[in-house]
């Protein structure tokens, strides 16, 4: 079983990126946070909820992905979660910073199902590099 959270304020992202993923690994749960307040509350309410991976948007309303990513990897219990920037930016500053943040992957929102796809299998095949720390 996969657990992840997905932050994202767009409902029909979180839509189109639930199909995909359940699609893809039919034994997945996802926990959704509409923003990264939210999604903060969530993962401090209970110290033993532990995603195997966030998929974070950038543009959030409240706390925006850049600050919750800063929050997550200063917060011991949550930091070694790799975390997946999701976002529409294609900003080469944007997916270089948020690598120097901590990120492990940068994926800018595709148009097609296929292309989502195929970069949620690219960073699903990564996991056990991703968890055992050699890949940041």
């Amino acid at each position: 079983m996969i657990d992840l959270l997905l932050v994202d304020d767009d409902e029909d992202d979180r839509d189109l990126f639930c199909l995909a993923i359940q699609d893809l690994v039919p034994s997945v749960r996802i926990s959704i946070a509409a923003n990264g307040e939210d999604a903060l509350k969530m993962l401090s309410a209970d110290k033993r909820y532990r995603p195997d991976f966030i998929f974070l948007d950038l543009n959030l309303p409240r706390i925006s992905g850049k600050e919750c990513l800063v929050q997550l990897k200063k917060t011991d219990h949550l930091r070694d979660i790799p975390v997946i920037i999701y976002t529409t930016s294609k900003l080469q500053e944007d997916k270089a910073e948020t690598k120097k943040l901590g990120a492990a992957h940068f994926i800018t929102k595709p148009s097609k199902l296929t292309e989502l796809n195929d970069a949620i299998l690219f960073v699903l095949s990564e996991r056990e590099t991703l968890h055992n720390g050699k890949r940041r």
